[in-house]
């Protein structure tokens, strides 16, 4: 799992790298989040736009990063292709994250 991180207007930007999330990687990324978020700023936003496939494992991994997390702080998913937007939707993900079509968007959003 290749996940890369910077940090712009006190907000984690993480990017992930692979093109999907699945039973194979999953455990990794939990692990590549848990040491990417730990102790940082209270927003993080994942950047997804190079994932084209997420599964039940993989969706399970990202919600465990949020929990990880812990209390009063954010975890925002950006870039989502229509293939994971549809499973974040049809899984009523939708209702636990904020979705933004880009990161651009994500970003804009922070001057409201």
């Amino acid at each position: 799992m290749s996940l890369t991180s910077t940090l712009t207007n006190g907000v984690k930007i993480i990017t992930v790298a692979d093109n999907r999330i699945d039973a194979a990687m999953a455990i990794q990324f939990k692990e590549d989040m848990r040491a990417e978020t730990n102790g940082g700023p209270k927003r993080v936003i994942l950047d997804l736009s190079r994932v084209d496939f997420v599964d039940s494992s993989g969706l399970g991994a990202i919600v465990a990063s949020l929990k990880q997390m812990g209390e009063g702080r954010r975890l925002d998913l950006a870039g989502l292709t229509p293939t994971v937007d549809k499973v974040f939707r049809l899984t009523r993900m939708d209702t636990v994250f904020k979705l933004f079509p880009s990161l651009d968007k994500a970003l804009a959003s922070l001057s409201h």
